[in-house]
């Protein structure tokens, strides 16, 4: 059983239904960490800019970022593209049905062969490095479209076990990835070689993160991949569990890590 499938499901049950996908993203961004981390980065990136700016959501998957930072900040003007129509359709029409399709595009592109032009001043991108073989060709496609002076924010697993794999012969909860993760000196080195500066690359999901994924997130899932039946009974496992998970979640926010399995980086165009 594999992440990714589960986590499409959950989508594809609230895709049509605004209300629904609000409480879906609400869930999303309080039980996953890097939620956590992520928007502690776009905070401190409006604050420059006094939360006025244009901003790529460089593979937005459901859009809860976009949304997230839509809602917060009127003066934001979003792009937002990915790869998966499907993800996009359901977007359209979440933000159109709340309101904030005036200040945010959406449309199908490939990160590689990236076709938008910019210029931006904020390009945000979650979890999406670990899906690109071509990375360094994207990450020169980020400092092309990207103003001078503009921030990049990119949330990846790391090589400690961020695709959840451990030893050589295991194989990863979580599909699709042609990457186990980045070392903190190799997506350093390669967002310098494709002409970023690099601000700070923090490790995310360390002691306290990774517990709370396991017990929120992992367990649950597993079960689910075993049968849907399981669903009628995570709200009586969230009750105690849920909790405890959002205390290891601030432990780890609130922790500077000296590993973790994720990673997140702040660069910057100069």
């Amino acid at each position: 059983m594999q992440y990714d499938p589960i986590k499409d499901r959950f989508g594809a049950l609230v895709a049509g239904r605004p209300r629904a996908t609000r409480v879906f993203f609400g869930l999303l961004q309080i039980m996953f960490l890097r939620a956590w981390f992520v928007r502690r980065a776009l905070r401190t990136v409006m604050s420059r800019h006094n939360g006025r700016l244009r901003m790529l959501d460089a593979g937005t998957g459901f859009g809860q970022f976009s949304y997230w930072v839509a809602r917060r900040w009127p003066g934001v003007r979003i792009h937002a593209v990915d790869i998966k129509d499907d993800y996009l359709d359901e977007a359209r029409v979440l933000f159109e049905r709340s309101g904030l399709d005036s200040r945010t595009t959406f449309a199908v592109d490939d990160l590689t062969k990236l076709q938008t032009t910019g210029p931006y001043d904020l390009i945000l991108s979650v979890d999406v490095m670990e899906h690109i073989l071509e990375d360094e060709v994207v990450f020169g496609h980020f400092h092309r479209v990207l103003r001078p002076g503009g921030t990049v924010i990119i949330n990846t697993p790391s090589d400690q076990g961020g695709s959840d794999v451990h030893g050589d012969d295991a194989e990863s909860f979580i599909g699709e990835h042609v990457r186990d993760g980045y070392g903190r000196t190799e997506l350093k080195e390669k967002l310098e070689r494709a002409g970023l500066t690099v601000e700070r690359i923090d490790y995310t999901y360390g002691r306290w993160g990774s517990l709370a994924w396991t017990l929120s997130i992992k367990w649950p899932m597993l079960l689910l991949g075993r049968s849907w039946a399981f669903v009628v009974l995570l709200p009586f496992y969230y009750m105690p569990v849920l909790p405890v998970s959002l205390l290891l979640n601030l432990l780890d926010v609130s922790t500077t890590n000296a590993t973790g399995t994720g990673l997140i980086a702040v660069a910057r165009r100069p």
